[in-house]
């Protein structure tokens, strides 16, 4: 039986580019599970890639057929956006093993959906000095930098993975990504032992 191995993490932690990573190497051949977001796509991702982008008509139907595993909803300086991921065909646990990336909150409720035994965390951590210069460059990046949203992301982090939050979710083991390469590799043989 497959199982769900969680990427999470402060923003800026360098989750993403691990996640990319992940799903490319050979040596563990997981699949992942997009999730779908209402926010608007920012410069150099694709739909389908990182998240599908939907709508709220998307959402409610999924919502309405049962499929629905998990749902969160941030009020930013932009309006209300939603995160969700959904019971589609994507996921076929009897013969893939996944990765997945979230948030603690959505870890949390995917773990109650398919069960501890299915669900292994990866929580990547770094100092909140270099996430807060990484989140800025990666801002003033964009087309219209949202920068507002960028610091209430970064506050809210630090309530969200409060060390009372990941001890209640369960996770006792953290990667810290102050090297790249070396952080990928722990993580690899961290997969290796649990599937």
């Amino acid at each position: 039986m497959g199982k769900i191995f969680y990427i999470m993490g402060k923003s800026s932690t360098g989750k993403d580019t691990i996640f990319k990573q992940l799903l490319m190497d050979t040596r563990i051949k997981l699949k992942t599970i997009v999730p779908y977001t209402t926010r608007p796509i920012r410069r150099g991702e694709t739909n389908g890639v990182e998240y599908f982008f939907s709508n709220e008509e998307e959402l409610q139907g999924l919502e309405s057929s049962g499929k629905l595993i998990e749902l969160r909803t941030y009020d930013t300086f932009h309006g209300k956006w939603r995160y969700f991921t959904a019971l589609d065909q994507q996921i076929d646990l009897n013969f893939h093993d996944y990765l997945m990336i979230g948030t603690l909150d959505s870890y949390n409720k995917t773990k109650v959906f398919f069960g501890d035994k299915k669900i292994v965390p990866i929580l990547i951590e770094l100092d909140d000095g270099i996430r807060l210069q990484r989140a800025l460059n990666r801002e003033k990046k964009q087309k219209m930098p949202k920068y507002e949203e960028m610091c209430r992301r970064f506050l809210a982090d630090s309530a969200d993975f409060s060390k009372e939050n990941i001890k209640a979710a369960g996770i006792t083991r953290i990667f810290y990504n102050d090297n790249l390469r070396c952080c990928q590799n722990e993580i690899v043989d961290y997969i290796l032992v649990n599937l």
